[in-house]
């Protein structure tokens, strides 16, 4: 199993869920308001006056054959509209309950 971390442009929210339920990767937690600036470009998600737009992000955890399918989606999403910033981490699950 693999952990996946998807922090996004509140815009994404809906096609992210879609993207999601394609895949059948039910469980997830989902963050509405993160704040945070890309480590390369892009510009900051504050949501204050002078940075107005703001993150989210999602957790999920997925079996191991889904997590490139799931992260090629991402990516294309993102080459797409990449002013918004969409970013995606994966870490092992050494255990679960």
């Amino acid at each position: 199993m693999k952990s996946v971390l998807i922090t996004f442009d509140q815009a994404y929210y809906e096609r992210i869920l879609q993207l999601l339920n394609r895949l059948n990767c039910r469980g997830f937690t989902y963050m509405d308001k993160v704040q945070g600036r890309g480590s390369k470009t892009g510009e900051p998600h504050y949501g204050t006056h002078a940075w107005p737009s703001m993150n989210s992000a999602i957790l999920t955890v997925v079996e191991d054959s889904k997590v490139d399918p799931l992260l090629d989606e991402l990516h294309k999403m993102d080459l797409h509209t990449e002013q918004l910033g969409l970013r995606a981490f994966v870490w092992n699950i050494e255990r679960s309950i």
